[in-house]
This record gives C-alpha cells, sequence and structure tokens, in this order.
C-alpha cells in the first residue's frame, strides 16, 4: 500500500498569518505527519511518504528558523517549486510517475486547488481515499466536493488563532464611500467586514456606531436591488452579530465613544489580541498609538482616499482599503439594478420615495415642473428626511445619479422622471392611500380614519395588486407611518368610543391637503438629446446652439478651475473633485462633453499630477489663460461680480432683476450665472427670501476682480 501526505508549506503558512495564528513549525510538521499516519492506518509514521512543497528560498530570512530545515528533521522530504503555476505536474513527474504502486491514502494539507489535478492523474486503487486538510473547505462547486473528505485543518492541531475586536464608526465610513462614489450597500458591507474580521482571527467583539434610527442622519442604505433599507439597519447587523451602538449625528459624538471603549476593552486581563477600527479620522492617531504601545496588534479599515495621512503613515498600524475588499458597486451600476430588478421584490418606502414625494409637494406649492435644487434639499430638511444640508444636497445628488431626477437648467432646475419605475410605484402608493382616506372622510363624514379600518381598505384595493405591492398589512403600515413622516397624512392617538382608558390609533388629513397632494400632469418635458460633434476650432456660442447643456458646463468647469487653482496657487485641480462639485450639474455626459471640448480647443489639458498630499499620483485638469474661451469666460465671470460689487456698494438689493437692469443693455443668462455664483459661493441665498442673495465682499475672487488683496480664510 502506497500512502503519501503532500503538505502545501507556502499555502498553510500564508493562511495562518492572514488569521493570526502564530505557529510552531516543529510540532506543526511532526503533528502532520503523524496524523497523516494514523488517518492512513500505518502502524509507523516512516511508512507514510511524507513531501513539504515550497518556494524554499522566500524563507531564508524567516524568523530564527528555516522551515526548510524543520520539516526536513521531521522526515520530509523537502521540494522547492519556485512558481505554482505547474505545481501539481512537477510533483506527478518527480513522485508519482516513478512509484509502481497505485495510491491507496492521499492527504493533501492545502486550503489551495492548486493541488486537485493530482486526483485525476495518479494511480490509485479502488478503495482509495483521499483527504483534504485546510482551513475553509475549497472543494465546494468542484466535481471533487463529494470525492474527498475535508477535514478543519486548525480544529484537528488545536491551534489557536488570535481574538479580535472591531471597532466600526460607520457614519464616517458611510459619508466616505458614498463621497467616493460608492453605493452604501449595507448587507454586502456586513459580509464582507464579518469575513475581513474573521482572516484576522476569532471575533470576539464587533460594533458599528452611527445615529442610528436618525432619518436622514447617514447617506441612503440599500441592498443589492437599491431599496433604501435605512430602518433596517440595526437588526440586519444584530443578525450578523454586530451590535448598533447609537451615538448621536455628528463627528465628535461617535468619536468619543469609541476611543473610550478601545482604551477601556485593551486594558483588561483577557484583551483581544487584534483591534481593527474602521475609520479615516485623524482624531484616532493617538488612541492607536495606546494600544500598539500595550502590545496589540492594530489594524485600520479605511476608504482610499478620505483616509487621514497621519493614520496611513502611522509605522504601528497595518491599513486595510475597505474598497479594496468589498468590491462596492457605483451610482450607475446600482440604477441599472434598480431599473431591471426582480418585479417581485417588496417595494417598500425609502429615501427615494421620499424624493418624489417631496418633489411633487414643492413642485405642487410652486406650480411648475421644475424646481431649484436648493428648494428640494430645504424641503427634505423641513420634513427630516435630511438632517443637514450636506446630506439633503448628496440624496439630491445619486437621485440624479439613478435617473429618479434630471438636471433641466444651466441653473440646477430639477425635473422628476415620470418613467422612471420607483417615480411611478411612489406616485401610486401614495396616491392610493391618501385618496382613499380623503374619501372615506368625505362620504361618511368622520374626523378621522381607524387605523385597522385603513389598512383593511387598502388590502382590498385592486390598483395597488402589482408586483411586489400591497403584499400585507406590514407592507401596508410601513407604507402609511411614511406618508406620515411625510407629512402627507396625519397620525394620532385618540380615546377608544367604548373603552375611553385605551388609545387607539387613527388617521387624518392635515389642515393644508389641497396644497399638500399634488394636482399637476405628470409628464415631463423632452430630454435633450446629445450629438457625436467635433470640437475643434467651435466657437463657444455654435456649442450653445447644439448643446446647450454642455456649454453651460464649460463655464462652470472654467470658472471652478480657475477659482480653485488661483485660491491655492496650484497650477492644476483634482478632476475627481472637480466633477463631484458640479455633479449636480451633469446632465448625463454634459461634463466629460464639456472637458472633451476644452481638451479639443487647447483650452484645458488633463493629466496625471504628483499631490503634495498623497504618495499616489491625482488625476487633475488645468486651464489654459491663454486660449481665447478661457479668457471669454473669465471676462463674462469678472464683468458680472463688478455688476454685483456695483450693487453691493450702492446698497441696492441682489435679485435678478436688479442685476438685469444694472447691466442693460448686455445680454447674459442670468439663471446660469447666478447659479454658478452659488456655487462657487460668491453669492449666499438668503433664507426665506426667494430670490434675494447677499454677496460675499471678502471672496477671494472677488477681492480679485475688485482689485484688492485676496482674503486667506475663503
Amino acid at each position: 500500500m502506497a500512502a503519501y501526505l503532500v503538505v502545501d508549506v507556502d499555502d498553510l503558512l500564508d493562511r495562518f498569518h492572514q488569521k493570526g495564528i502564530t505557529v510552531d513549525l516543529q510540532e506543526l510538521a511532526v503533528g502532520l505527519r503523524g496524523g497523516a499516519a494514523l488517518a492512513a492506518g500505518l502502524v509507523s509514521a516512516d511508512r507514510l511518504k511524507s513531501i513539504a512543497v515550497a518556494n524554499w528560498e522566500q524563507y531564508d530570512a524567516y524568523g530564527h528558523v528555516n522551515p526548510q530545515h524543520v520539516f526536513r528533521a521531521a522526515g520530509y522530504e523537502v521540494f522547492d517549486s519556485p512558481t505554482r503555476e505547474s505545481l501539481a505536474d512537477v510533483l506527478i513527474i518527480h513522485y508519482f510517475s516513478y512509484d509502481p504502486q497505485p495510491v491507496d491514502e492521499l492527504i493533501l494539507a492545502t486550503t489551495s486547488r492548486d493541488l486537485l489535478p493530482l486526483i485525476n492523474r495518479i494511480k490509485t486503487t479502488r478503495r482509495a481515499r483521499i483527504r483534504m486538510w485546510g482551513s475553509e473547505d475549497v472543494l465546494q462547486g468542484t466535481p471533487y466536493a463529494d470525492e474527498i473528505i475535508f477535514q478543519p485543518l486548525e480544529n484537528m492541531l488545536g491551534l489557536q488563532s488570535k481574538n479580535v475586536a472591531v471597532y466600526i464608526d460607520f457614519e464616517n465610513i458611510a459619508i466616505s464611500l458614498n463621497e467616493q462614489g460608492f453605493i452604501v450597500n449595507l448587507d454586502h458591507l456586513i459580509d464582507r467586514f464579518v469575513k475581513q474580521a474573521k482572516a484576522h482571527g476569532q471575533v470576539v467583539k464587533m460594533a458599528a456606531y452611527a445615529p442610528w434610527g436618525q432619518r436622514g442622519a447617514l447617506p441612503p442604505l440599500v441592498d443589492s436591488q437599491g431599496r433604501e433599507i435605512a430602518d433596517e439597519a440595526p437588526s440586519r447587523l444584530l443578525l450578523a452579530n454586530i451590535d448598533p451602538v447609537f451615538n448621536l449625528p455628528g463627528k465628535n459624538s461617535a468619536d468619543i465613544r469609541i476611543a473610550r471603549e478601545i482604551i477601556t476593552d485593551s486594558s483588561h486581563p483577557d484583551a483581544a489580541d487584534v483591534y481593527i477600527l474602521a475609520s479615516g479620522d485623524r482624531d484616532f492617531n493617538d488612541v492607536l498609538n495606546a494600544i500598539i504601545q500595550r502590545g496589540k496588534q492594530v489594524i485600520l479599515w479605511g476608504v482610499r482616499g478620505s483616509t487621514s495621512r497621519q493614520l496611513a503613515n502611522n509605522p504601528g498600524v497595518t491599513i486595510e482599503y475597505i474598497d479594496d475588499f468589498t468590491n462596492l458597486q457605483t451610482h450607475q451600476s446600482l440604477s441599472d439594478a434598480v431599473v431591471g430588478q426582480d418585479v417581485a421584490d417588496a417595494f417598500t418606502p425609502s429615501q427615494w420615495s421620499s424624493v418624489v414625494i417631496q418633489f411633487d409637494r414643492l413642485a405642487n406649492e410652486l406650480g411648475t415642473f421644475e424646481i431649484p435644487s436648493r428648494r428640494l434639499v430645504e424641503q427634505l430638511q423641513h420634513v427630516g428626511v435630511v438632517v443637514s444640508r450636506p446630506r439633503g444636497e448628496d440624496l439630491v445628488s445619486q437621485a440624479v445619479s439613478l435617473g429618479i431626477l434630471r438636471v433641466v437648467s444651466g441653473r440646477g432646475h430639477l425635473q422628476l422622471n415620470a418613467d422612471h419605475p420607483i417615480v411611478i410605484k411612489t406616485r401610486l402608493v401614495r396616491d392610493r392611500i391618501v385618496r382613499r382616506v380623503a374619501n372615506t372622510l368625505e362620504v361618511r363624514g368622520w374626523e378621522y380614519v381607524n387605523y385597522g379600518f385603513l389598512l383593511k381598505g387598502l388590502a382590498m384595493d385592486h390598483d395597488l395588486e402589482r408586483p411586489g405591492m400591497n403584499i400585507d398589512d406590514q407592507w401596508r403600515s410601513h407604507w402609511i407611518d411614511s406618508l406620515v413622516r411625510e407629512q402627507l397624512l396625519v397620525r394620532e392617538l385618540v380615546p377608544h368610543r367604548h373603552n375611553p382608558d385605551d388609545l387607539v390609533p387613527v388617521i387624518k388629513l392635515p389642515t393644508d391637503f389641497s396644497t399638500t397632494m399634488p394636482q399637476m400632469d405628470y409628464t415631463p418635458a423632452p430630454a435633450a438629446s446629445l450629438s457625436g460633434m467635433q470640437w475643434q476650432r467651435m466657437p463657444l456660442e455654435e456649442l450653445e446652439q447644439i448643446e446647450p447643456e454642455t456649454a453651460d458646463m464649460v463655464r462652470r468647469v472654467v470658472v471652478s478651475i480657475e477659482q480653485f487653482t488661483s485660491f491655492r496657487n496650484f497650477a492644476w485641480c483634482p478632476l475627481g473633485s472637480l466633477h463631484r462639485r458640479l455633479r449636480l450639474f451633469d446632465t448625463g455626459m454634459s461634463f466629460q462633453r464639456a472637458v472633451e471640448y476644452l481638451i479639443a480647443n487647447d483650452a484645458a489639458a488633463v493629466n496625471e499630477y504628483d499631490n503634495p498630499q498623497s504618495i499616489y499620483k491625482t488625476k487633475g485638469i488645468s486651464i489654459n489663460h491663454e486660449s481665447e474661451i478661457v479668457q471669454h469666460i473669465l471676462e463674462q465671470r469678472n464683468r458680472f461680480i463688478q455688476i454685483l460689487l456695483e450693487l453691493y456698494e450702492r446698497n441696492i438689493l441682489i435679485t435678478e432683476d436688479n442685476v438685469a437692469r444694472h447691466a442693460a443693455p448686455e445680454a447674459w443668462n442670468w439663471d446660469l450665472w447666478f447659479s454658478i455664483m452659488e456655487t462657487e459661493n460668491v453669492l449666499n441665498a438668503l433664507p426665506n427670501r426667494l430670490g434675494q442673495y447677499s454677496l460675499f465682499r471678502t471672496h477671494h475672487t472677488v477681492n480679485l476682480v475688485a482689485g484688492g488683496a485676496p482674503e486667506e480664510n475663503e
């Protein structure tokens, strides 16, 4: 009988290192050989053919012990294989092809599939047994899953992994991922976080800190179908054994609590061996240094481009980038998933439906299909969909990326995409529920509708019998509660008519019901088409006739680059940051086409630049100040600011009408230039005074145009 043990040393040691398992090489070599002899039913391990294969050169400086010497001393034949591509071939040639006896027992100590070709290519007896000893079962999904016996190696050898504690600053991570253009897919993040943590050892603690339950405090959290699941976040975390720790919105609340718990936990006698912090905030640097001094291994999970350089450069910290080990979707990929999702998926309330509802409500109040993005953000803040203006701008920007909203003017006015499935379904559910309440109150003459009565009525509504809709009372309850939050319905507790001591929930209409419910036709304006035009030597005025959105974006790009570079004394502007700044006005391809137009006319250049704040090169864009296009746009910008300064110095209120009268007979696209000035922070809209603005007199660009010394604090 021939019995073989083949130990893939490279793979085993790499797996142990990933899991944070410290092994004694002598015990490992002896334990594997003795266990294999016992499994094969041999009287002595000497009757076992033991082969240790590795790229032995890489272990010349492996600690104080050379693994090759250890395995040879333990009775193995050591075989050198510098590359893994032909690992099975060389083993067959050097060992199995010369053995006249068929193999009765084959044990492969590896967690790699590189040795699987041995199974079909070596001669075995009819009753041969083949085993694989490894850290994880890689046989699943292969033809060998039912033929080979898999046994967990760590359990067999009694190896102990390191204990791991994970602290996730979820608010910081979610915002950072969102700012870098990734969709915050909660289910995907949970799965990858857990797997990555387990790769370092036994997870003894895993907590995620965020303002859970605070509506609008986080970017939209979605599942793989694009459904917003923020309300389910705590329960989904708990199912994965991640403790959802609540903290108030804002940076300091989470930071202080995480820092306190890390310091406290690491001071216990039975403290974890490995501490993983998911955050990019530099305020944690002192905390990490403190636990490093306690002899703990520290790993930082950060988002590339949003992680503090102070943390990334800390020599005692290992950096693992979340965007590398999660493979998250982008906004565009999620948009495709939403449009093509399974119609059977439950359509539940989300922040996307909030955008639709509040857009229609605001559009009804203003009597128009197009509303300024600023007004929509204010409306979302007013009803509590988001907690701050940045979160509102972020939500609107994502809705544009998903195709729920369209930018329809150079000034950033928005319009709902009536053909988008989320818009269609949200309007249908909203109208059926609110109209049912209104009709019931009108026909029956009641003051309110009992909550249970409304649920029963909706259950019989045939118009809601669509795939993924009107599934059960829980679905209907979710939507009723959502419309209460959106302030289209009012929920109250009133005394039961038969037992006044009991309070029952009822639904009413708001006092301003006629203004909250939209009465308009939802037919959208046709979307502008793009042409495959050649840009070279095309005047900006001609471009404006063919593609007005692209021409408007050209002006925005030039003004933004000039302001960025002149204020910071840079020669270039990061292209990604520029796009994020102007993303709200990017109607499909207008930003890309604007950049192409500028490059084709030698007005701009895009290159990879050395970044003084990073070790990596950054793609940036610069403008050619000698270009007629650039000069013309900047002359327009300067003239517009001069008009604003004249009004400012004469104490005349800055409004579009006053600027137009003061500039007559000059022809301007006032919507566009007011929008550019708002985006560049030259003008700021006055609160609760529609159409009125204040001038940021100490703004860097304003000072340059005025001929004064630029201020340092833009």
